[in-house]
C-alpha cells in the first residue's frame, strides 16, 4: 500500500508525539537523577553524580533489587512450566469448555491490576486463611506471568501444526521423547521470550505487589513507592527508577528480537 505525502506527514507527525509523550518523562527522570537539587526543582540547578553514589550504596535498595530478581526469576519459572503445558493441551488436544479455560489463563492480564491484587488479597486471607508473605507474592505475579509464556508458546505450536509429532510418534517415539526432540527446539526460542516477558512484568510489577507482599518484602518497586516523598531522597529514588527502566528494557529488547526471528522462521 502506498501512502500519499500528506499522508505520510501526518502520519511521522502523530509518530513523533506519541514518541515524546512516551519518551520524554524518562528523559526528565535521568535528568533530575543527575540533579544537585534535593527537590527535584525545574531546570536543574546544576548537575552531578553524588546520587548516582548514595544509590548503590543504599542497603534498602539493593536488598529491594536482590528481591524483584527472586520474586522475578521463580514466578517465570513457574509461568514457563505452567503456561508450557497450557498451551500444549489447548492447541493439541479438544474437550468441552476448551474456550472457556483459554479466556480464564488470559484473563489476569486483562484484568485492571487492583482487581487481580484484591481478588488475590482475599483468597490468601479469607479463603486460605494465610498470611501474606514471599511465597503470596510470587505466587500473585504467576498468575499474570503465565499469559506471556502461554501467548507465545500457543501461537508458535498452532503456526508449526501436528506433522512432525505425528510423524514422530509413528516412528516409535513415545509422547516425551516427540516433546523432547521434536516440540521443545521448536518452542525453545517462543519460550525463551515469552520467559523474558514474564520476567519483566514481574520485575516492575507494583500495584498486585502491593496488595499480595508480607509486611517484611519489599520489592524494588514498592522502595521507590515508599521512598518517594521522604526528605532529600527523591533524586536517589530517581536514580532508581532510571535503573529500574534499564533493567525492564533489557528483557523485553531480547524477547523483541526472540520473537522477530520466530516470525522469520514460520515465514519460510
Amino acid at each position: 500500500m502506498q501512502l500519499g505525502r500528506v499522508a505520510r506527514i501526518v502520519l511521522a507527525t502523530i509518530t513523533v508525539v506519541v514518541l515524546a509523550l512516551i519518551y520524554l518523562p524518562l528523559g526528565v527522570v535521568f535528568l533530575n537523577s543527575i540533579s544537585t537539587s534535593e527537590s527535584l526543582s525545574w531546570p536543574p540547578p546544576g548537575f552531578t553524580l553524588e546520587w548516582w553514589g548514595r544509590a548503590l550504596e543504599s542497603t534498602g535498595a539493593l536488598e529491594a533489587l536482590g528481591t524483584s530478581v527472586v520474586v522475578a526469576l521463580i514466578a517465570s519459572t513457574i509461568a514457563l512450566v505452567l503456561g508450557t503445558l497450557a498451551a500444549m493441551a489447548l492447541s493439541r488436544y479438544r474437550f468441552f469448555g476448551k474456550e472457556t479455560v483459554n479466556l480464564l489463563i488470559v484473563l489476569p492480564i486483562a484484568l485492571p491490576g487492583i482487581v487481580t491484587g484484591i481478588a488475590l488479597n482475599n483468597a490468601f486471607r479469607t479463603l486460605m486463611g494465610v498470611d501474606l508473605a514471599m511465597w503470596t507474592l510470587v505466587v500473585a505475579h504467576a498468575t499474570f506471568c503465565i499469559v506471556t509464556v502461554y501467548n507465545n508458546a500457543f501461537a508458535r505450536l498452532n503456526a508449526s501444526g501436528t506433522r512432525l509429532e505425528e510423524a514422530s510418534m509413528d516412528l516409535g517415539a513415545g509422547l516425551f521423547t516427540t516433546f523432547r526432540l521434536v516440540t521443545f527446539p521448536y518452542l525453545k526460542s517462543s519460550l525463551m521470550a515469552g520467559g523474558l516477558l514474564a520476567f519483566a512484568l514481574s520485575f516492575d510489577e507494583i500495584i498486585v505487589t502491593t496488595f499480595t507482599a508480607g509486611s517484611g518484602v519489599t520489592t524494588l518497586p514498592l522502595w521507590i513507592l515508599q521512598n518517594m516523598f521522604r526528605p532529600s531522597q527523591a533524586p536517589v529514588v530517581a536514580v532508581i527508577a532510571v535503573i529500574l527502566a534499564v533493567l525492564s528494557v533489557i528483557p523485553l529488547a531480547i524477547a523483541q528480537r526472540l520473537t522477530a526471528k520466530d516470525a522469520e522462521a514460520v515465514a519460510r
